[in-house]
Parts: C-alpha cells; structure tokens; sequence
C-alpha cells in the first residue's frame, strides 16, 4: 500500500511495544466523534464480522468526520474481541492449572475453536483497518495535492490537515491494540505451529510501520522558486501527535537539498537511510538546516520549524539539449531518527520540487517549471516526472487561477479565449505541450507564451492592480475584436478600452474610436513609463478618451472620469512661474497627449517611426510626455516662445546639424522660460 508521493518505500523500525487495552478508545472518545447509535454488544464472537470494502477497489470520496466515524465503529467493535481474547486467555490458564478431567478433550478442542472465532475476527478486523488506512492516506494525498495547487494559487483549506491527524491517531491507537491484541493471542499456543496467525502478526507489524511513516509529512513547502543566499523557511509535521510518547524525548529533524535524479534513486530503489552518509548525498549546502521537533499541548501538533534557511551553494547536473538550469528541479529532504521502546524509527519526506536560480532574471522561466509541474503533477509519482502535453481545458484552468491569485481578479472566457488563439500554431489542436507553454517563440515574436503571460501578470500587479481588479481594463482582446468591438459602440468617438499588447513583453496599449470614427491605438507602454507617470493620471491627460468600453459584455460603457477617477492621483493647480533660488531651477510637471497628423503621429492607427534620438524611454510616436512649467505658452514673454517653437521644430523633423541648434542653446541659456516636449 503506497505511503505518501515521496516516501512510498520508507520502512521505518516500529515493533515490540504493547498498550494497555484499557486505553484502547481513548485516542477516538477524545476526538469527539458521533455517537454509534444501533450497535450493540456482540456476545458470540464466532458470529461477528466486520463489513469491509472490497480490496483493490477505488475508494469513493468520504469526509472526514465520515472516517473518523467509521474508526470509532471498529474500535468499539474490536472491543468486543478483545474481550474474547481475555475470556480465552483465563480459560487457557485455567486448563494449564487444572487436573486431568473427564472433559478435558471437550476443553481442548472448544479453546481451539474460540481461539480460531478469534483469529477470524482479527483477520477481518485487519482488513477492515487496512480500508480505514487507505482512505486516510487518500485524504492525505488529497490534501498534498491541493497544497501544491496552493502553490500556483488555488484556495486551501490548511486546517483539514487537523482532521487528518486525528485520522491518523485514532488508526494508531487501532493498530496498537490489534498489534498487542495478536502477541497475547499467540501465547495461547494450543498446537505448536499456527503459520495464520504469524502472518496475521507479520502484517499488523508492517501496517503499523506504514502508518508511522507517511504520518511524516512537509506542512509547509519552502519557496519553490529558491535563491542563492536569500533566507526561507520551512516545516514538517509527524501526524501521530502524542501516540508514541516520541514527544517526551523529540527528535532532531535534518535537512539537505537533493537532485531529480538523486530523489528517483531514494524513492525508486528503496535506498536504506544512513544518517551518517546523508549529508553527503546533498546537492548543495544549507545553513541552519536541522531543528528539533516540539509538542504544543493544546492542539497536539508536534512539528519542527526551520526558520531561517539558506542555501548557499548548489551543485547542478550536466545539461542535454535545450535544458537550462531553469528546467533542473530539486527537493529539500527531510529525515529524522528516534528510539521508542528500543526499536529505532528513521523517516523522511521530500518537499515539493523547488527550482533554484542564482539572478533575479531566471524567475520568469524558473516559474514556468514550477507552474506546470504543480498543475499537472500525478499525486502518486516518481520524482519529479510530468508530462509534457495537456489539454487546453487543464491548462486555462491552471491560467486562470495563476493569473487570478496574483492579481485579485480571474479571467473572462473572452480573456481564456484569445490566450489559446496565442498557443496555438499552424496545426491547431486541444493539446498544449511544454515546448508550446514556454520553450517555442510564439509565431512572428521573439518570446514566448509564458513570457509574455508572465510580464503582463507583473505589469498588472506592480501598477495597474487596482484597475484591473475594478474591471476597467479588457486586458486579453486581440486588436481585430477590439476595433470591432469599439466601432459597435453606441457611445462612438472617444469610447476606449484596455489591451495587453500582444507585440512588446510586459505592455498595455489604449484603442479608442477617433473624431474620423477610426480606431487608433495607441503604442504600448511599460513598466518604465508608468515609473514615470502612472496609467490612471495618462488616461486622464488624454482628452480624447471619454466612454470606457466594459470588460464585462453585459454592462454598459462608463465615463472615464467615473471608472478611473479613484485611480488619479493628486496633482497641483498650475502655480505662477517661479524660479528656484538654491537650485535656479524651474518645477515642471508631466502631461501625455496624442499626437496629430504632420507631428510625426497618426490617428489612423499606423504609427509613424518616432526620431529615434528623441525619444524618451518607451514613448510611442502617438503619444507624447509634455514637460512645462505653470506659465502657459501665451503667458510667456517673445523670447520664451521662440525658444519653445525652436525646439518643437527639432522634435518634429530638424536634423541635428540644424543650424537652429545653436539658436536653442543661447536661448536656453539666457530664458527664464524652459519647455520641453518629448513624442
């Protein structure tokens, strides 16, 4: 029966120990489950019988309380055998102690029979165990599973691990008392080989095992994107609580990082555990990398926290092909040994796949590897295989919450659309394979799909969250909907919308209906410009722009000033032109507007090339930043305004021998008045 994903072949040292049958429900009565109604006592124990599943079947889908509720019916249950078992033993010391009697033989064969009702019980008591553990290991399962879509932002509900710990002690107290239960049984040794009931011993010793060991698990994951000399924590968490008394005398847990292939040779071919040799199977060196395990009284969880990690050397595989160090996934391993009742325990577990990376630079493809692997990873696997093709339907439910979870607002249909029309190539498919998703340039574009998704979920995140999360921008539109969308507006001219560009990394363009009744676009801006000048105060210098076109195809447009207006931010009323004493400075402010016909723009929506040696950061040649100080033009003396028109004529088209060079600097030099203006 498999353990965990990571530990299926872990056998840890549990055996030799008894329990006091008088505890045998304290662990169950104080988890609090419900009530059995409608069990009552079984008084002829060659009658009773256990109801279990058939083995090897798919268990279906229970709740936990369920379980725990099923548990208890067996604890209780077993009980009943237990007391068999008692009754037994003091008839077998009795005929032990008794004289030769006329009834002897009756006596003999009677204990025989008892004795077999007994082993029958506990068989199917086994069994019955063995379906309990199997659907706890499936919750368990379940529960890593969705700690790993956590990682690309799924909903998690951490506190059902606390279920499954309770779960898991009730099976331990079980396991326990059948374990004792099995060892007494053999001490009635009426004949003088019972190969049954060693084997029932053999089994009860190993599930025991078992339990213990997938009780061991990471509760929570390091980062899974992991820098070099960059601080993180981690914890692990053994689920048996307070069962083994481990407690009393807690144990060291160690970390070390391991390889892809490292963790396939530990999982795959049962590598025994050495502690002494461990550390030298590492594939890097972690500082502050062991903590000791502690028991909290009031909710029993008995856990070790490394709080302050840090990996500061990592040794990397030889690379085939295309592989990069952003593909090479690792996993920190964590392993533990305790004594209890003079058998020694050794457990580990392995987290979930982390990629390591040395520059802030490798993130984005270092993201790709761990996105793909926690969406589509089987719960049961060697490490860290994955396929290398999915479904669209897998994969935009794997987009969505990704984008959702950094972002605070999820995808459209629309949205989900266009991104597969991105995906798809000259023959189009319901499958998306990884070199699709992130290895192959899209077509006609230096980068691919994931950068491109990736930069716009940045951009989104550092400056336009709020916008985006109101529904002002459309986003993920490609520019044949959005002019077709704009031009069916009833608004008309200045009605507008938002649209990641689909040509620049990390890009937002604004398309709005022109006084022509054409749609122009405007060029991307980025994350350099917005450092500039935000989004909101650039859509409110831009006049032409008075409807924003709803993302939602059910809502109507709305002013801009309405949709945006929270998103301004404060600016100053124009003040008289004023000279800076200290600095002889004039203050200027920043104002973006689009360019016209004969200003080196369009409106038709085919840019014009900009001069190259005026433009400022990612300005598009159809919007300009405007720098001027609070004196308007007409306000400004004859000297101020032949300077300005001196300097527009260079950056609508003079060359830079222009003799009107020379005009600019005197008059710069000698003007109180500075204007500049960039397109």
């Amino acid at each position: 029966m498999p353990l965990n994903p990571y530990n299926m072949n872990n056998t840890p040292m549990v055996t030799g120990y008894m329990v006091d049958p008088s505890d045998l429900l304290a662990v169950s009565n104080s988890c609090n489950p419900p009530v059995v109604q409608g069990i009552g006592p079984i008084h002829n124990v060659q009658n009773t019988g256990i109801a279990s599943p058939a083995l090897g079947m798919v268990t279906p889908k229970v709740e936990l309380y369920e379980v725990q509720h099923q548990i208890m019916q067996s604890l209780n249950e077993f009980g009943n055998c237990a007391n068999a078992l008692k009754l037994l033993a003091q008839n077998y010391s009795y005929m032990l102690n008794s004289t030769s009697s006329p009834n002897a033989e009756a006596a003999y064969r009677s204990l025989i029979d008892e004795k077999a009702a007994i082993v029958l019980t506990m068989r199917r008591s086994f069994m019955y165990y063995e379906s309990l553990h199997e659907m706890v290991i499936h919750e368990l399962k379940n529960w890593r599973h969705q700690q790993a879509q956590a990682g690309n932002g799924a909903p998690f509900n951490e506190g059902s691990l606390d279920d499954i710990q309770r779960c898991f002690e009730m099976l331990e107290s079980f396991i326990a008392h059948m374990l004792a239960a099995v060892k007494e049984l053999m001490r009635v040794r009426l004949v003088t080989e019972e190969p049954e009931l060693t084997h029932l011993l053999e089994q009860v010793q190993n599930a025991q095992k078992n339990l213990v060991c997938s009780a061991f698990i990471v509760d929570k994951q390091p980062p899974q994107v992991m820098k070099t000399n960059t601080r993180f924590a981690a914890s692990v968490r053994w689920l048996i609580g307070s069962q083994l008394g481990i407690h009393n005398n807690p144990p060291t847990v160690e970390c070390i990082i391991m390889s892809e292939i490292q963790s396939q040779r530990f999982v795959t071919r049962n590598t025994q555990m050495d502690n002494s040799s461990l550390s030298g199977q590492s594939s890097g060196e972690i500082q502050n990398a062991s903590s000791t395990m502690e028991y909290q009284q009031n909710n029993h969880v008995f856990s070790a926290s490394f709080r302050n990690m840090q990996l500061k050397k990592i040794k990397r595989a030889e690379k085939k092909g295309t592989e990069s160090v952003m593909d090479e996934k690792f996993a920190l391993f964590f392993y533990t040994t305790t004594t209890v009742n003079d058998f020694q325990i050794r457990v580990w577990t392995l987290s979930l796949p982390v990629v390591v990376i040395v520059h802030g630079n490798q993130e984005p493809q270092s993201w790709a590897t761990i996105t793909w692997d926690n969406a589509f990873a089987e719960i049961v696997r060697d490490p860290f295989m994955i396929t290398d093709r999915v479904t669209w339907a897998q994969l935009s439910v794997a987009l969505n919450i990704k984008f959702g979870s950094c972002t605070g607002r999820s995808l459209t249909i629309d949205n989900l659309d266009f991104l597969y029309e991105k995906l798809q190539r000259e023959e189009r498919s319901e499958y998306i394979t990884w070199n699709q998703f992130c290895k192959e340039p899209m077509p006609d574009r230096s980068f691919t799909f994931w950068e491109w998704f990736f930069a716009i979920m940045k951009l989104t995140k550092d400056h336009m969250l709020g916008m985006w999360k109101a529904g002002c921008i459309m986003g993920f539109i490609n520019k044949t909907k959005a002019q077709t969308d704009l031009l069916r507006s009833v608004y008309g001219i200045g009605t507008f919308l938002l649209r990641f560009s689909d040509s620049e990394l990390g890009g937002v363009t604004i398309a709005y209906v022109n006084e022509n009744g054409l749609v122009t676009m405007l060029a991307p801006w980025t994350a350099r410009d917005f450092q500039v000048l935000n989004l909101a105060d650039r859509i409110r210098d831009l006049d032409v722009l008075c409807w924003l076109h709803p993302s939602d195809r059910n809502a109507s447009p709305v002013k801009r000033d309405v949709a945006f207006g929270e998103f301004y931010s404060k600016r100053q009323e124009p003040e008289p032109l004023v000279l800076d004493p200290v600095t002889g400075y004039v203050k200027s402010t920043l104002h973006v507007h689009v360019c016209r016909n004969g200003e080196n723009g369009s409106t038709s929506g085919t840019p014009h090339h900009a001069q190259e040696s005026m433009q400022l950061g990612n300005i598009s040649p159809q919007s300009g930043i405007t720098f001027y100080s609070p004196a308007r033009l007409e306000e400004s003396d004859s000297d101020a305004s032949e300077t300005a028109e001196a300097l527009e004529r260079i950056v609508i088209g003079a060359q830079p021998n222009d003799p009107v060079i020379s005009e600019i600097t005197d008059a710069l030099l000698t003007s109180n008045y500075r204007q500049y203006v960039y397109y």
